[in-house]
C-alpha cells in the first residue's frame, strides 16, 4: 500500500516547485525589462486590452485589490501606466498604458517563446498542461467557495 503522506506522492509539491522554477526563469528575463513577475502579468492583461478597470484586472489576474493596488502604484511610478477615475463613475478607476508601457510590449515579444522552449515540453504538452491547470483551478476555486 502506498503511503499517501509521502512528499513524492503529493500533487501540491511539484506544482509549488514548478511555480518557483518558472518564476525564477521569468525573473532573469524580466529583470531586463525592469518588471517583476506580478507586474509582467498586469502588463500582459493591459497589452491584451488597455483601459481596464481595477476590478476587471483583479478578475483577470485572480488578485484582490489589496494585492493589485501596490503593483499598479509601482507601475505608475515607473511611467508604464496611468490610473484615472472614470468621469462616468467616480468609484471606477481605469488603468491605461502610457507610451512607454505600450513600447515595452515590443521588448517583451520574445518572452513567451523563450519560456515555451525553457520548459522542455512540446507545444501540445504545454497546451494540455495549461488547460488541465485551468480546470483544476476552477474546480478548487468552486470548492473553496462552497466552504
Amino acid at each position: 500500500m502506498t503511503d499517501r503522506l509521502r512528499l513524492d506522492e503529493q500533487l501540491c509539491f511539484p506544482l509549488y516547485a514548478a511555480s518557483r522554477a518558472m518564476t525564477s526563469v521569468y525573473r532573469s528575463k524580466l529583470d531586463k525589462l525592469g518588471l517583476t513577475y506580478p507586474q509582467y502579468l498586469v502588463m500582459l492583461a493591459l497589452w491584451e486590452r488597455d483601459g481596464r478597470s481595477v476590478g476587471e484586472l483583479c478578475t483577470a489576474l485572480s488578485l484582490d485589490s489589496g494585492t493589485l493596488s501596490p503593483l499598479l502604484k509601482r507601475l505608475q511610478a515607473t511611467g508604464l501606466i496611468e490610473r484615472e477615475r472614470s468621469t462616468a463613475d467616480e468609484r471606477r478607476v481605469e488603468i491605461r498604458l502610457t507610451g512607454s508601457g505600450r513600447a515595452l510590449r515590443a521588448q517583451a515579444r520574445d518572452i513567451p517563446n523563450e519560456m515555451a522552449e525553457a520548459v522542455g515540453l512540446s507545444m501540445d504538452e504545454i497546451v494540455a498542461l495549461r488547460d488541465a491547470l485551468r480546470r483544476m483551478t476552477e474546480t478548487l476555486t468552486s470548492e473553496r467557495e462552497k466552504s
